[in-house]
């Protein structure tokens, strides 16, 4: 047998010392920073080193997330080289089933909420002055009947990721200025939702771990960090709604209108979401006295099939155009049904067996704690201390009504008016007895917040 000579040897030693300096650096990276620590706490090691490899070896990566989604000549190399690079790239990974394309919560993501935030701050809110960035951003916006722009094209790969787990401000993206679109934005005042609770609950409520731990659950593939989730913050904006039952001013809609429920009957719509969203227009119109348009559209079937993939997109486009019809919305629902495989989440109301939702936010932003440029939404904060407020109200009114609220990487079209949210209502495992018990409890929520009372 012939030995190695003395060439093969050095590169052996070339091989081996490159080896353990890959493994040095990742180690190094995994400790030291915030980033990489919290990688740690959330169970997403995996992600992150990946995410931290290609950083460092391909540098059409790094090109093309600091360039803010433009593809250089050496990141359209890389996506043809390098499998992981779209992966990380686009911000996502592939849907692993239809199914679950609903359902963004699984039992080892429950454990994310004891994860702590990195300290780094995030880009100047909705309120401050638009950047030249946002500037450039709202000239290439969509225009009616013109070609849906790249960041609004990246908007349905990111969003089929997980929700595509199963998974608006009167126009951003039809080029209204900053000006115009903040008469829609909620302000903050001295009598916003803070001054209802306990001095004893916004103290516990102001130390972010406490927050953090015990109302919300984030994704791996993101990042909340105390300047995000600043409860004085969210709980001081003012969300009531002066109420104007002449015109409509909720909207509520179905990303997945095919979602329907164990006992459903084929074939009956009532037995599905769709269903349960027009019985939750029906309670907010006649108890609550608010004018509803509930749109029934289907957006996740193509041809016959059910596809989730491009629903999203279906869904904005639609969204839209109701907008652009009765720009006297101000609030907008995207109910869903949750999909999380054995699992059914369910309470007593008012002795009636009763299905716990969940609010859902995508606050377009990655696990490096970065913004998602291309999926700019001017109101992440708004439609936080929403669903935040509601979540309140309802551990108030009926405690164990609701899950943890979900933080997601993504947009999920929540960028199209400050008062948006996404509600996860039961699993596939629920009954529609068990969804439609579930309305009321919802309407009163909801009305909790839009009113102030």
């Amino acid at each position: 047998m012939r030995r190695p000579d003395g060439l093969q040897k050095l590169l052996y030693l070339v091989i081996l010392a490159l080896s353990i300096y890959i493994l040095y650096k990742g180690i190094h990276i995994l400790v030291s920073t915030p980033a990489g620590q919290q990688a740690v706490l959330a169970g997403n090691i995996q992600r992150f080193l990946e995410d931290a490899a290609i950083r460092t070896w391909a540098p059409g990566y790094t090109a093309t997330i600091e360039e803010k989604g433009k593809d250089s000549i050496a990141s359209g190399l890389s996506r043809q080289i390098i499998p992981t690079y779209s992966y990380l790239a686009d911000g996502q990974a592939e849907a692993e089933t239809a199914e679950e394309m609903i359902a963004p919560e699984t039992t080892a993501q429950e454990a994310a909420t004891a994860q702590e935030a990195a300290t780094e701050k995030e880009a100047a809110t909705e309120k401050e002055a638009t950047t030249e960035e946002e500037a450039e951003t709202e000239k290439e916006a969509t225009t009616e009947g013109t070609v849906v722009p790249e960041t609004e094209q990246g908007e349905s790969r990111a969003e089929q990721s997980e929700y595509g787990t199963e998974q608006s401000e009167y126009g951003t993206e039809q080029g209204e200025s900053r000006a115009e679109q903040s008469e829609s934005e909620p302000e903050r005042s001295m009598e916003a939702f803070s001054t209802g609770l306990s001095h004893t609950l916004m103290e516990q409520l102001e130390d972010f771990d406490y927050l953090l731990s015990n109302y919300y659950t984030v994704d791996g593939g993101t990042t909340a960090d105390a300047e995000l989730l600043d409860a004085e913050k969210l709980l001081g904006t003012d969300l009531r709604l002066e109420k104007h039952p002449e015109v409509p001013q909720i909207l509520i809609y179905h990303t997945h209108s095919q979602e329907a429920f164990a006992d459903s009957r084929e074939g009956y719509v009532e037995d599905t979401i769709v269903g349960m969203g027009e019985t939750l227009a029906e309670i907010l119109e006649k108890e609550y006295g608010y004018s509803v348009i509930h749109d029934t559209g289907v957006y996740d079937l193509v041809d016959g099939v059910l596809d989730r993939s491009t629903a999203y997109d279906y869904a904005r486009d639609a969204v839209k155009k109701i907008l652009e019809e009765y720009p006297s919305i101000e609030v907008i629902i995207d109910l869903h049904r949750d999909g999380v495989e054995g699992e059914k989440f369910v309470t007593e109301i008012d002795g009636k067996p009763t299905s716990r939702i969940m609010f859902f936010n995508g606050i377009s932003r990655n696990s490096q704690n970065e913004p998602l440029t291309w999926l700019q939404n001017p109101y992440i904060e708004q439609n936080l201390a929403f669903s935040l407020q509601m979540q309140l109200a309802a551990q108030e009114k009926y405690p164990g009504f609701t899950r943890n609220i979900y933080l997601k990487a993504e947009r999920f079209n929540l960028h199209l008016r400050p008062r948006s949210v996404l509600i996860e209502a039961g699993t596939q495992l629920n009954t529609v007895e068990e969804e439609r018990n579930a309305m009321a409890p919802i309407a009163e929520v909801l009305d909790t917040v839009l009113s102030g009372k």
